[in-house]
């Protein structure tokens, strides 16, 4: 008589509310929502929620066509996330931006790490969705190194593809409004200070639409900027760096800024020796460094376009110091002005 296998036990999994904030997502919202909604996963234990922050494209009209819950919002994505997050009553959200799209088992290999009480969320790796342009792909090629180097657990990492427990995001006060953007890493440190950790797992694949254009990109890092320096003044601890963003590009805008001084002076001084030396060694080392980052991830991607990086530095240098020199003055004028009345 053949003995009977052993019955295997099913693997718990946890109820999931996934939440996409989208505006103008037109081009990529459709595959976006099918990525979700085709992932390996019960979908009794799932649920996707669009929330739309005033799109004046066709984003909301292809949203309709999938079996989504749609909201309304004027509010920025870390607002939104409040407004959503008061009414979710799975025990996790999954926070997937809507230029993103998730491999079928994303989901699954995400949710088994949250059984540690100290692991509070959990993210996987990026891939590039457009690698067939230049410029989102080498974007990719740099952010994909940079990922690669992340430890099993880690304070902190993008929202285009996030699960939080939602009781201990909601314990933390949810996400910080002020920060329309950054507000990532700000929930990260909040987290961190509480004991909890988020897991990394490189199998889990998340595929980003990177921005297509030199232009678009830079309108991207200079929103960055705006809030940067507001994280860093919240989280003074995050300004010496870790795996995705090290001290040396904390410094660059820095570097960008007093460049530009000594140019200014430079010209001023009628090209006087000292600020025009200064500022020339200051392009030089950063031209250097940025040469041989470039030089190293073209070979480990094995592709010599890899070497377009050197313009992709410098325009997100300059994208984060002109944002972030713009906010402060505009921060320190309205206090100004509120100072007057």
């Amino acid at each position: 008589m053949k003995n009977k296998e052993p019955k295997q036990e099913k693997e718990p999994l946890l109820g999931v509310s996934i939440i996409v904030t989208t505006f103008n997502s037109a081009p990529t919202i459709d595959e976006c929502l099918r990525s979700i909604l085709e992932l390996d996963y019960p979908k009794e234990l799932l649920e996707v929620i669009v929330v739309d922050g005033g799109s004046t494209d066709a984003t909301m009209e292809i949203a309709k066509t999938h079996p989504v819950k749609l909201v309304y919002s004027q509010l920025n994505p870390a607002a939104a996330y409040n407004l959503v997050l008061k009414n979710v009553e799975n025990e996790v959200i999954g926070l997937i931006d809507s230029d993103a799209k998730v491999e079928k088992s994303w989901l699954r290999k995400l949710v088994r790490h949250l059984d540690d009480p100290e692991v509070a969320g959990a993210s996987g790796t990026v891939e590039t969705w457009n690698s067939d342009s230049l410029v989102p792909r080498v974007i990719g090629y740099e952010l994909n190194y940079r990922y690669q180097r992340l430890p099993k657990t880690v304070e902190r990492v993008a929202t285009m593809n996030l699960l939080l427990k939602t009781k201990v995001t909601m314990e933390i006060g949810g996400f910080d409004e002020a920060l329309p953007t950054q507000y990532d890493t700000d929930i990260g440190a909040r987290l961190a200070k509480k004991g909890y950790k988020i897991a990394f797992d490189i199998e889990a694949k998340c595929y980003h639409f990177h921005r297509p254009t030199l232009r678009t990109f830079f309108k991207q890092q200079y929103k960055y900027g705006q809030n940067t320096w507001k994280l860093y003044f919240k989280h003074p601890k995050l300004a010496s760096g870790d795996k995705i963003t090290d001290r040396w590009m904390n410094v660059q805008p820095i570097l960008c800024g007093v460049a530009g001084i000594l140019l200014l002076v430079s010209v001023v001084t009628g090209f006087h020796w000292i600020p025009s030396l200064m500022f020339l060694a200051i392009v030089l080392a950063t031209t250097l460094h940025y040469v041989l980052s470039a030089v190293k991830i073209s070979y480990i991607f094995h592709d010599p376009t890899a070497m377009y990086l050197v313009v992709i530095y410098f325009t997100r240098a300059l994208g984060w110091t002109l944002g972030g020199t713009t906010s402060l003055i505009q921060t320190a004028l309205t206090r100004g002005e509120d100072r007057k009345n």
